[in-house]
């Protein structure tokens, strides 16, 4: 298997992910916050603001963003790129749901995108 292929691992139900909240998900390779949108999308990305490191699951999700508790910085959840005039970004991990299941790709987790 190739490192580009998705590394899939099963790790909850989209229903322990609060509605327009979030949950975190400790790993080997550090804590994974989940996103959960008001439409049932999942998004994951690295439980930390690049802006002091900060707990971005502590944040407030709207739309497909998140808002870090910290300093307000906003993200985009897909692309993990910070919005407005702020700079940096937070390292996103792929995300899907199969039959209510959240399944994530964990190959680059710990490492920069």
């Amino acid at each position: 298997m190739s490192s580009q292929e998705p590394t899939w691992v099963d790790v909850c139900e989209v229903a322990d992910i609060p509605w327009r909240g979030s949950r975190v998900l400790k790993t080997e390779a550090g804590c994974v916050a989940l996103f959960r949108t008001t439409d049932d999308a999942v998004y994951a990305a690295e439980d930390r603001c690049p802006h002091k490191n900060g707990p971005i699951s502590q944040g407030i999700v709207h739309g497909t963003s998140v808002t870090c508790p910290l300093h307000n910085m906003v993200f985009d959840l897909v692309s993990g790129d910070a919005l407005g005039p702020d700079q940096g970004r937070i390292n996103t991990l792929q995300a899907r749901v199969e039959s209510g299941r959240v399944l994530l790709d964990l190959g680059k987790l710990g490492r920069e995108a």
